[in-house]
């Protein structure tokens, strides 16, 4: 009796074996060795639930469930929980458990739901490999309510061959995902140096990881704001630019998966998408060992290839924006090099010109006995070079300004006194401003400037320069002839400059004035 109990086992293992032996795709494989496992023993049902983490599984396989469990295209099977996971998810089903009364077959009683077929009670053993835990194999029989020793014994070395068919199967998905990702990659970075700016790469690199992976849900938090997801969020298949303010449970969420360098599971979805569960996995980006922000992305269940191509995707991203910045550096040096050009040639030749033209002038008023109309036009001419050349040296300045290195409000007052100008300087805060906005806010309170020592008929003028988290505030003040806004609106060619500035920035300007009561200019950027 007990070689003949010995041989059916060994059967059923041969059996087994060769069935996971036969095919490396998983859920096929996991129904033929099912379906194979009940031929050989004589049970009638069987089903296999598989399980990445908790509250989450899927029905990967069963054969002849009862009518009870097949309602709805067998939803019964598909949602809820029962014993045998809740057993399984918090680590008390270690080996294969004789007598489970099955809540999902109880339920359907009370319920009424359909037809148990006279099942009410199975096997539950887990499947197990190399210390990983996949999932439940649960057996089963109308009116069979134990299970000797013998057969549970043989159902966990059935288990344990199905466990380790799981952990091959999925090692080998995994490294043929991981090929097809690198693949994607190679595209995705072709795609990706084709943009320019900072906020086109992180658009471009939220979509086509989202697109490219087939990844539900893609964002990216960015460090200089933040409560916000900036840029683009990638879902399920669109692309939308987001500034929406998001809590601090979702920023922490974030940064907790960015910093554990881990999946974490969501116990909480606190995410524009709805998902059965939730798993975020987040990279910062870094810029010469400083994040500039974290790219992150939602999934169902992650794999180990997942995170190793957002990974790399993060990394691809931080050398695309240093390349970004380091391409609009050297734009910046080239334009610097052509303004210098420009105000040495224009030193060089038109200035000296005027020079001369001057003294010339001054020289033929002492021609003795020059009629007076002469003396006057060489006067005219005199005083008209004089003033070209101040205009010249002006013009020279702005292209040329003595460094806004020395800082914004130094120079300002620098350029003030230039013109001949009583300035008063105020700053209140202190924040390095980005080179962008430091020199939009250098040429619109040149322009300003500029304004009152021609039309204002008064030296005095105040500047303030306020910076806080949020913005740069310039305000430029005079108590001079002022002018009613209304009656020049954008006609003139500085003012619609001054507001052209500031607008491409995201900012605001803004002219306070009436005649004979001075003129107040605020212009707000963003930082």
């Amino acid at each position: 009796m007990n070689d003949q109990r010995h041989e059916r086992e060994l059967l059923t293992l041969k059996t087994i074996a060769e069935t996971l032996n036969r095919s490396t795709d998983l859920k096929p494989m996991l129904q033929a060795v099912l379906e194979d496992l009940l031929s050989v023993t004589g049970l009638k049902t069987g089903w296999i639930f598989l399980s990445n983490h908790k509250s989450h599984y899927t029905c990967e396989a069963d054969v002849k469930l009862p009518a009870a469990l097949t309602q709805n295209q067998k939803e019964p099977m598909c949602k809820g929980t029962c014993w045998c996971l809740n057993k399984f998810w918090g680590g008390r089903l270690n080996q294969a458990v004789n007598i489970i009364e099955c809540k999902r077959l109880e339920d359907a009683l009370y319920h009424q739901t359909g037809d148990t077929e006279g099942l009410t009670h199975h096997a539950t053993v887990p499947l197990t490999a190399a210390g990983e835990s996949f999932g439940v194999l649960n057996v089963g029989s109308p009116g069979k309510e134990t299970f000797s020793d013998e057969e549970l014994t043989l159902l966990e070395s059935v288990a344990f061959q199905i466990g380790t068919a799981i952990k091959r199967t999925r090692l080998y998905q995994d490294e043929q995902k991981r090929a097809e990702n690198y693949l994607k990659l190679e595209t995705l970075t072709r795609e990706l140096w084709q943009h320019e700016s900072d906020d086109e790469i992180i658009r471009a690199i939220v979509h086509h990881a989202g697109q490219s992976f087939n990844w539900p849900f893609v964002g990216f938090s960015s460090k200089s704001h933040p409560h916000a997801i900036l840029h683009s969020t990638y879902k399920n298949g669109e692309s939308s630019i987001r500034t929406k303010t998001y809590s601090k449970e979702t920023i922490h969420e974030i940064q907790e998966a960015a910093q554990s360098h881990q999946p974490v599971t969501l116990q909480k979805n606190v995410f524009p998408i709805h998902l059965p569960s939730l798993v975020i996995q987040a990279k910062h980006v870094m810029i010469r060992k400083e994040s500039i922000g974290i790219l992150f992305t939602l999934l169902p269940s992650f794999s180990k290839s997942d995170g190793e191509i957002l990974h790399a995707v993060a990394d691809h991203m931080a050398l695309a924006i240093e390349q970004s910045r380091v391409n609009d550096k050297r734009q910046e040096l080239i334009l610097s090099e052509e303004r210098n050009r420009l105000a040495r040639d224009l030193h060089d030749s038109v200035s000296q010109k005027l020079f001369s033209l001057s003294m010339t002038a001054r020289g033929a008023q002492n021609i003795p006995h020059a009629p007076n109309i002469l003396s006057d036009a060489l006067q005219d001419i005199q005083q008209l070079s004089q003033e070209a050349m101040q205009e010249m040296r002006t013009l020279i300045w702005q292209l040329r300004p003595v460094g806004i290195e020395a800082g914004l409000m130094t120079s300002l007052k620098s350029y003030a006194v230039g013109l001949g100008l009583n300035p008063n300087c105020d700053v209140s805060g202190f924040k390095h401003l980005p080179r962008p906005i430091e020199e939009a806010l250098f040429r619109i309170g040149q322009e300003s400037l500029n304004n009152i020592q021609k039309h204002a008929g008064v030296a005095d003028v105040t500047l303030h320069l306020l910076i806080n988290e949020q913005e740069a505030t310039l305000t430029i003040v005079d108590c001079g002839n002022g002018f009613n806004p209304e009656t020049i609106g954008d006609c003139t060619l500085g003012l619609r400059g001054m507001k052209e500035r500031a607008a491409l920035l995201g900012g605001t300007f803004s002219i306070f004035s009436k005649p004979k009561t001075g003129t107040k200019i605020q212009v707000r950027l963003p930082l």
